[in-house]
């Protein structure tokens, strides 16, 4: 299902694909990549903008509205874990490491 947000994601993309890629992937390596591809080509810049909405609207299929994490090269992974309840370790702040 197409969001209205996608929507206007799809044309900041179509105006300006590093803008779309920013917003998408945040300050990343992707964006320099977009922007470079941008660079020496449109359409090369277009391709890879819409490819990153691709993925990121296929994550929300996926793992629901907010609930995916970018971990860059267009992957992404949940926030939540479905299956049984992971803990992280306590931080150790004192110098014996209770």
């Amino acid at each position: 299902m197409v969001k209205s947000s996608d929507v206007i994601l799809i044309l900041v993309a179509i105006l300006f694909p590093p803008a779309a890629a920013g917003i998408v992937t945040g300050c990343s390596c992707d964006l320099l990549i977009n922007i470079l591809l941008t660079i020496l080509g449109y359409i090369p810049g277009h391709i890879h903008a819409f490819w990153l909405i691709y993925k990121k609207m296929e994550a929300e299929e996926r793992y629901g509205n907010g609930g995916f994490l970018y971990i860059g090269n267009g992957q992404y992974q949940p926030l939540y874990s479905d299956g049984p309840a992971i803990h992280a370790p306590a931080p150790n702040y004192g110098a014996t490491g209770r």
